[in-house]
């Protein structure tokens, strides 16, 4: 029976992994070339004749039409960030498929050669938002934030990957390394967001459409991430973690946490005309999905018995739960640390809330699974105590006759 049910689940996960190779596969040549009319006008572009033909060819030329100016002062660090941001989008199947295959040395050797290019393509986009000003990033500061936060996220999952497999951990390297390629995955996915959102919201420039993208692209890649991870796991229990780390009082305060913070959001949205319901429609309902499917998975995990299962959806539903907030408590002191108005501060943290507490949710679980190792290696380590002495049985005197 239990087979049965996992035949679907495995038949989609194959599925996704061909979509995910697909779509890597096809966005690498796009990427490596996107920034050759910058560098010399009239040179082609595969992304932009492709999204030219999607829309139209002037909803491109209006929106590319104002990089030329910021993409100038940073050419260089540019094209080695999106050329090596193409090699990363090839070096993914690679890393995804050889451990699937169990190829340890292909996969060893793939991985090195993917952490040194995420760094150094991501050395090339910290050069870039050093030096452009967040209102002069495409679709303005709210982009420009977004950015910085996922290229951090990207350079801390990666390292943290590294880590964990030093230590000889695989299941946490591969959620590492999978949150991380889930960030890598923005840059696809907001280049189909450009060509298919404008069937949804005909009439909008791109820059509009831009901002609509970045309202769920960090939930949905993050998502994706542990999809991936649970599907690519084979423990359902681990004998070291007992009970959870989000008991149920915690659990029912992040979901009291996560409908004030809904509620926040949406009053100061509204307050903005119809952009800003153009951005909340582009936040809830992908936020409204995730957490069905995570509840429904926990669900699922607790009938079962899978504890494994059940403690990491139950420490991502809380972070789900408490992302709303976190957005809405980081509105204010964002707005004023960096002079915004309070649609794009709001705009700026409602976009990162997702992608910042699934990382802090991935953080946490590594604590849990390294503070059960090493408490299972601590308890190995002390000695058996030793038997208490018995009493010694009491002398008793026989008698006269006996002797």
């Amino acid at each position: 029976m239990n087979r049965l049910k996992q035949a679907p689940r495995k038949r989609a996960a194959r599925i996704a992994a061909v979509v995910t190779v697909v779509v890597c596969l096809t966005y690498a040549p796009i990427a490596m070339t996107e920034l050759w009319p910058y560098a010399r006008p009239g040179a082609p572009a595969i992304g932009e004749w492709l999204l030219g033909k999607a829309v139209t060819p002037g909803y491109v030329a209006e929106a590319l039409a104002t990089r030329i100016a910021p993409y100038g002062r940073s050419l260089i660090p540019l094209v080695v960030h999106s050329v090596l941001g193409g090699a990363l989008m090839l070096l993914g199947p690679v890393q995804l498929l050889s451990a699937v295959r169990r190829r340890p040395r292909l996969h060893r050797v793939a991985g090195v050669a993917f952490a040194v290019t995420v760094y150094a393509s991501m050395a090339g986009a910290a050069l870039y938002l050093l030096r452009t000003a967040p209102e002069d990033a495409f679709g303005g500061a709210s982009f420009w934030i977004v950015l910085a936060t996922i290229l951090i996220g990207t350079v801390l999952s990666v390292t943290f990957g590294i880590l964990a497999a030093v230590r000889r951990m695989p299941e946490l390297h591969q959620r590492w390394m999978l949150l991380c390629y889930g960030y890598l995955m923005t840059a696809p996915l907001l280049r189909l967001e450009w060509g298919g959102l404008p069937l949804l919201l005909p009439g909008l420039p791109m820059e509009e459409i831009n901002r609509v993208a970045i309202m769920h692209l960090g939930s949905i890649v993050v998502f994706a991430a542990l999809l991936a991870s649970r599907a690519l796991t084979r423990r359902t229990t681990s004998p070291q973690i007992k009970g959870t780390w989000a008991p149920t009082p915690v659990l029912f305060l992040a979901h009291l946490a996560g409908a004030a913070g809904i509620a926040w959001i949406t009053v100061g949205l509204l307050a903005e005309g119809a952009s800003g319901r153009r951005l909340l429609g582009g936040f809830l309902i992908p936020y409204v999905i995730t957490y069905a499917v995570m509840l429904h998975r926990h669900r699922a995990a607790t009938r079962r018995g899978d504890a494994w299962a059940r403690e990491e959806w139950r420490l991502h539903l809380t972070a789900l739960c408490l992302a709303p907030a976190l957005s809405a408590a980081l509105t204010v002191p964002l707005g004023m640390s960096m002079s915004l108005d309070r649609y794009t501060a709001l705009a700026s943290t409602v976009g990162i809330g997702c992608g910042v507490l699934a990382f802090a949710a991935t953080a946490l679980l590594s604590l849990r699974v390294v503070h059960a190792r090493e408490t299972a290696r601590r308890a190995s380590l002390e000695p058996d105590p030793q038997p208490a002495p018995q009493p010694a049985a009491p002398r008793t005197e026989q008698p006269a006759h006996a002797q």
